[in-house]
């Protein structure tokens, strides 16, 4: 039987995940084949080994994809799809995993039935390092529909969990210059499939994203002293893939791309208090759009610093049991 489906898995430093990763592609129930890929990139613990012995278990169902040295996620993603022999790609890093046995069946089924359906996705449920539900959710709408272009431009990436995608190949494979050039790859993948066929979301819950992993890139993103100069480098590559895609697609989603663009440079505004600059005429439309609560937040911020940020200080104290 030719394979339909080719899971592609990235890991690094994942000992304690890798294996539930691995337990829930191999629990999948499908009524086609598919091969496990999975592209470990030279962890310093035990990965590998732990992928090497579930090899030795299903011989010729994992494929591992590696090299001598460290290449990066990026490039990690890119030998995957390369690799890869099915009609579809199902994506998972090594720290999440899937709930469902019948994910893949399920999502398939749809693609192969709407041959127009560029890319299919789902919920997910957010989990801690050993996998207990935050009782959170990616969950962007509240029945299954499709999906519409602008809301992958305003996602920024983290629209569609990334253990959820499925994605016709052919999108991908060769690699797109948007993709090639790209600083992170699941907001540059999720507009370019939507710009190549429709997107189509299950509202079922069926894989799981965990939260406060040590090499995670949110979790890098969102720490130590550089903490805003690296969220503002992320939201100025943002800009430049969005002006990308716009060119790439012919200025046909100018409104769409504009629009965000405008809001990414007022974050930016943010991340460095320029409040003069955020109250002129340019950024009114984005302040209006705001919901009442983030416009309480930032007029606070704006006109009332001292007593934001006592409160912002109060709040800490309190979930962290200082007083």
């Amino acid at each position: 039987m030719d394979i339909l489906v080719s899971v592609n898995c990235i890991t690094y430093n994942h000992e304690r995940y890798i294996g539930a990763a691995i337990e829930g592609f191999l629990s999948q129930k499908t009524n086609f084949a598919f091969e496990i890929l999975i592209g470990e990139d030279c962890s310093k613990d035990g990965t590998r080994e732990i992928v090497e012995s579930y090899m030795n278990k299903f011989p010729g169902k994992i494929r591992l994809i590696t090299s001598s040295s460290n290449v990066g996620a990026k490039k990690n993603s890119e030998r995957l799809v390369e690799a890869s022999k099915g009609k579809y790609i199902a994506l998972c890093e090594g720290d999440d995993l899937w709930i469902n046995p019948h994910k893949l069946q399920k999502q398939i089924d749809y693609l192969e039935n709407n041959p127009d359906c560029a890319l299919c996705f789902h919920s997910a449920e957010i989990v801690n390092g050993i996998g207990d539900s935050l009782n959170q959710y990616i969950r962007p709408y509240k029945k299954t529909r499709n999906s519409p272009i602008r809301d992958m431009i305003a996602g920024g990436g983290g629209f569609c969990p990334t253990a959820s995608l499925v994605i016709k190949r052919e999108i991908i494979d060769p690699l797109p210059a948007l993709l090639k050039e790209a600083h992170v790859g699941d907001y540059a993948l999720q507009m370019w499939a939507a710009s190549q066929g429709s997107i189509h979301y299950i509202d079922e819950m069926m894989s799981a994203y965990r939260v406060g992993i040590t090499d995670s890139w949110s979790t890098k993103l969102n720490s130590g002293s550089n903490m805003i100069e690296k969220n503002i480098e992320v939201k100025k590559s943002d800009i430049q893939l969005l002006n990308h895609f716009n060119q790439e697609t012919n200025f046909r989603y100018s409104d769409e791309i504009e629009r965000e663009v405008l809001k990414k440079e007022f974050e930016i505004l943010l991340l460095q208090k320029n409040f003069k600059v955020m109250r002129t005429n340019k950024y009114k439309k984005v302040i209006k759009e705001l919901s009442k609560i983030d416009k309480t937040k930032l007029y606070s911020r704006m006109y009332f610093p001292g007593i934001y940020q006592k409160v912002v200080q109060m709040k800490h104290s309190l979930n962290t049991g200082r007083k």
